[in-house]
């Protein structure tokens, strides 16, 4: 069968594409903004695809899975509705294609989505499960965002995103998940949810599809967490406690009942990842032990605070921020590591709800732990970011940015972004080796 994917370089979409190859399938796709690491994973793969959504691009494929980027209008859409060719979205048709009759184990919440998935899957993998997976980024210890197998054990990272432009609802409904980890639950996508509360419905319909044979897996008092719970549940339910996190010389330290897990990462947001992921796996029949001795080999998720470069006093970071508490918890964890030496964020704005506004002040907050602050000014109408921050730190460009960095010669340069930031990396380090930008 040809299945061509509209939007096929989204961190969703492009994991999609991989499974649907390994079943034997004929993939190709299309989409507006293709960079690594997705782009870079879909050329190792062999899947061809082509940029921008012209219809004179699109293949007679057997199917066409529609990606939630997409809406009416599209020149794409347009044709596949007008022609009546057969679509769906990439949510349902991995359910009825690979998710159907599987342990599905499915880690959503607004941030901490990818890692705690990421770790999950390895865990199980670390002891033999050989797990499915698809996850929204590419996992150093497996080298791609997702694979399918034989094991009847599917690691999903969960999305509160909607669908498709046909279905609105969250593409979590589908996944049908026997394992479900809420990392935790706070106000985001401000492009299609009013409030939180919208986001919490979202949460309880996910809640409705667990077995009672299932497990629901997230930390103590939470009260957003809760508030979704006290709605219904027909499931069995575990609170984490919180731990406490010790700093090493070579990363961070906690324990689980008694187990001391000691890595390389840091922050208190990745080990909260690390007690979900290792709580999910015991449910999958996982010792504890087993699960934190996984936990210390795991290396870590591409664009997770990921060091792309480091030489001459300066290390250079690749994070993907998408909300302010992911800000404020990994500079956090950097402080904690590096003392007093000097950090430099420097962020885009690129999500919907960060472009929005809507986190203003928690923005300013998360931020007040770099010690100079370069900020792509966002494209939008709907609040003055100047009101927020002093205009030294505000840049028109990523040449402008750079062209600041050149009176710094030390320190952390942390880029925060979710999207491509203008090829900022390649000019950085092209900076960095020449004084030149």
């Amino acid at each position: 069968m040809h299945i061509h994917i509209l939007g096929i370089a989204g961190t969703f979409m492009g994991s999609l594409a991989l499974i649907a190859k390994q079943l034997g399938h004929t993939v190709t796709g299309q989409d507006q903004g293709v960079y690594p690491p997705m782009s870079t994973q879909l050329d190792e793969q062999g899947i061809t695809y082509t940029h921008g959504y012209k219809m004179l691009d699109m293949p007679k494929a057997d199917v066409f899975i529609v990606g939630n980027a997409l809406s009416r209008g599209n020149e794409c859409v347009e044709e596949i509705l007008s022609k009546q060719y057969a679509y769906t979205s990439g949510a349902q048709w991995l359910s009825e294609n690979v998710l159907r009759n599987k342990w599905v184990l499915a880690v959503s919440g607004t941030h901490g989505k990818t890692t705690t998935a990421s770790m999950l899957a390895w865990i199980l993998d670390y002891a033999g499960y050989n797990p499915s997976f698809l996850i929204g980024g590419v996992v150093e210890d497996f080298g791609v965002s997702s694979r399918l197998t034989d094991s009847n054990f599917f690691v999903i990272e969960a999305d509160e995103y909607d669908t498709a432009f046909f279905d609105k609802r969250s593409k979590f409904v589908h996944y049908h998940p026997r394992t479900l980890v809420i990392n935790n639950l706070e106000f985001d996508h401000a492009d299609i949810f009013d409030s939180i509360k919208d986001i919490q419905k979202q949460f309880h319909h996910l809640i409705r599809t667990v077995p009672k044979e299932g497990l629901i897996i997230h930390p103590d008092n939470t009260q957003t967490i809760n508030e979704v719970l006290n709605q219904g549940l027909w499931s069995s339910e575990q609170a984490l406690p919180a731990q406490q996190l010790i700093t090493t010389k070579t990363g961070t330290s906690f324990s689980v009942e008694g187990l001391r897990v000691n890595w390389h990462l840091l922050g208190e947001h990745n080990m909260q990842n690390g007690i979900h992921a290792a709580y999910a796996a015991h449910h999958a029949g996982m010792p504890l032990g087993i699960a934190c001795e996984a936990l210390e080999k795991f290396k870590g998720v591409k664009r997770r605070l990921e060091v792309k470069h480091q030489a001459n006093g300066i290390t250079l970071y690749d994070d993907f921020a998408h909300h302010p508490t992911a800000i404020r918890t990994t500079l956090q964890g950097l402080r904690a590591k590096v003392g007093n030496e000097k950090i430099i964020a420097i962020l885009e704005l690129r999500s919907n709800t960060m472009k929005s506004g809507v986190h203003q002040q928690s923005l300013v907050d998360a931020l007040e732990v770099a010690d100079q602050l370069l900020i792509l000014k966002p494209e939008s109408n709907s609040w003055n970011i100047n009101t927020l921050f002093d205009g030294n730190y505000l840049f028109d460009s990523v040449d402008d940015i750079i062209k600041q960095l050149t009176n710094i010669n030390q320190g952390h340069f942390v880029v925060m972004s979710n999207g491509g930031f203008d090829n900022i990396f390649e000019k950085l380090i092209t900076h960095l080796h020449t004084g030149k930008s």
